[in-house]
């Protein structure tokens, strides 16, 4: 450990001029890592479907001091995928961080769930997840200084879950498949490849579970007598871990899952 490291050790999360694309920077998960790592000196490139709202995430980053430019695009092709990427070298000239925030979750029971369904929780989670982190790489493989791939799991790719998520479990079980096989394939490329695995946190999908009603109240009862941390989690509870992956900070830690739950998978 050199002296200068010692002098600045802060410098390891120093990601100052760094470009990162943000896949689904519109939900919850998404915008915060576009300004999280906005602020922290990064210029980001925002990717969603709806336009008016990737606008207002761009313009928070921007009071945050961030360049930006917005993609209203989703990863649902190898075309859209490339296109996202080239924009970002286009704009700044290289990539160096991806963050896929992008997802979904239709709950529903086996025997009700229709294969439609189920094919498209696949293909939200599992094919572009691995579509955006294969244009990603080509990029960073071409640049030949290394880069950070950040996958979105959930405790639900470790553990299942009762009450219809067969598609979503499956789904994040893959995700952490694809994080392991390429955290092995580009180890020696400078690449590092990891996944964010949240529980459950503060998000429009699960507002209720933190209001004051009989329902919520019970369903938290019996949710955090799983959690050691004793509460459900904020978005803010991301930004630590996000940014400890998207910088030099993470170049040893690869292949892995790093599980923001408040100690519910411990158990």
């Amino acid at each position: 450990m050199s002296d200068e490291f010692l002098k600045n050790p802060l410098s390891l999360f120093d990601i100052r001029g760094k470009v990162a694309i943000v896949v689904g920077a519109t939900g919850a998960f998404g915008s915060l890592a576009a300004r999280t790592l906005a602020g922290a000196g990064a210029h980001v490139v925002l990717s969603a479907s709806r336009i008016d709202e990737l606008k207002k995430v761009a313009a928070e980053c921007e009071r945050l001091g961030a360049k930006t430019e917005i993609v209203a695009l989703r990863p649902s092709s190898e075309e859209n995928c490339d296109k996202i990427v080239k924009a970002a070298v286009d704009k700044f000239g290289r990539l160096d961080i991806l963050v896929v925030a992008s997802g979904l979750n239709k709950v529903s029971k086996i025997v009700d769930q229709s294969y439609d369904d189920f094919r498209e929780v696949m293909d939200a989670n599992v094919n572009q997840s691995w579509l955006m982190a294969r244009a990603a790489g080509r990029q960073m493989l071409k640049q030949g200084q290394g880069g950070k791939v950040i996958l979105t799991s959930s405790a639900r790719g470790l553990l299942g879950h009762p009450a219809g998520y067969s598609a979503y479990c499956a789904s994040k079980a893959a995700v952490d498949g694809i994080t392991k096989a390429l955290g092995c394939e580009w180890g020696e490329s400078g690449i590092t490849v990891n996944a964010l695995g949240p529980t459950v946190f503060r998000s429009p999908l699960t507002a209720w579970m933190y209001e004051d009603t009989e329902r919520a109240q019970a369903v938290r009862k019996g949710f955090l007598a799983r959690v050691p941390k004793g509460r459900l989690g904020e978005p803010e509870d991301l930004a630590g871990p996000l940014l400890f992956l998207a910088s030099k900070a993470s170049d040893f830690y690869t292949g892995h899952i790093l599980y923001a739950d408040g100690g519910y998978t411990a158990g």
